[in-house]
């Protein structure tokens, strides 16, 4: 009995290291592009990440011909959702511009090209809801950012007094 458990658990470690191999680098992109990180410098985004894949590690034996790609991408929206609508934080990466709604809805729909309806179900919004924040999000992201405010021009000089004679 145990030795059966001891298989199937090397087995299911087997399929599940094959797994992260293969979509551990998109997923990755897809996190530090949710949470504004930049790339290679992405603490949160790695350990959104850890955590999706943990969820779908453990859930692994109950998937039953779902794909296991959408099962963590689903836990990695679901875990920064949760987070990003709690504790807002500074972004610095491309789309550090974007509300966390924003930069959720576009990785869904132009990273991962999940259908409107889709990310409508998955967040528990109305599509035209989504349809309006994939919108603003890529209009944000096409439109280059403002600089600062142009300095006002320097007051014109003074007029001098014609026909005033110069002091000598």
């Amino acid at each position: 009995m145990r030795e059966r458990q001891a298989v199937q658990q090397a087995r299911r470690a087997r399929e599940f290291e094959a797994f992260v191999a293969g979509a551990a680098g998109r997923l990755l992109h897809a996190a530090t592009l949710l949470t504004g990180e930049r790339p290679g410098a992405d603490p949160r985004a790695r350990a959104l990440l850890t955590g999706a894949l943990a969820t779908t590690y453990a859930s692994w034996d109950r998937l039953r011909g779902e794909d296991p790609y959408d099962r963590t991408r689903t836990a990695l929206v679901v875990r920064f959702a949760r987070s990003a609508w709690r504790r807002p934080r500074a972004h610095e990466g491309p789309l550090a511009r974007l509300s966390p709604q924003e930069r959720l809805v576009l990785v869904l729909r132009l990273y991962e090209g999940v259908a409107e309806e889709q990310t409508a179900a998955l967040l528990g919004l109305p599509v035209e809801r989504v349809r309006a924040l994939s919108a603003r999000a890529v209009a944000a992201v096409l439109r280059p950012p403002r600089g600062p405010a142009p300095s006002p021009a320097q007051p014109p000089a003074a007029p001098t007094a014609l026909g005033k004679a110069a002091p000598s």
